[in-house]
């Protein structure tokens, strides 16, 4: 007569994990992942450009801010290098939110995730 539950050879399970301590793992899991996006949203990131002439600051949410232009950098007639100049420093400031989320999620070992 065969058992109930579980396939042949498996141990009642998954590989013999028993279902409940998988969930227990996995809520844990997600309640650990949910407060490490909450704590990387509380923080700020900042970036200059152009020498310090620009400087933009972001949060762990990719929401700018605050944007600081040193007035000698603005040039009515090379506003384009204005623009450079920020669209560069948003830009790298964003790129530090990405570098700080993987560093984040590289402590969660979750297969087929990354």
């Amino acid at each position: 007569m065969a058992k109930r539950g579980g396939f042949p050879g498996m141990g009642g399970g998954f590989g013999g994990m028993n279902i409940n301590n998988l969930m227990k793992e996995a809520k844990k899991m997600q309640a650990d992942l949910e407060k490490s996006q909450e704590e990387l949203a509380g923080k700020e990131f900042e970036a200059t450009a152009g020498g310090g002439a620009i400087t933009v600051k972001v949060s762990g949410a990719k929401q700018i801010k605050d944007i600081t232009i040193k007035k000698e950098v603005v040039d009515p007639e090379d506003v384009e290098m204005l623009q450079d100049l920020i669209i560069t420093c948003t830009n790298e400031a964003l790129r530090k939110v990405d570098a700080a989320q993987a560093s984040q999620m590289g402590k969660f070992n979750i297969p087929g995730l990354m």
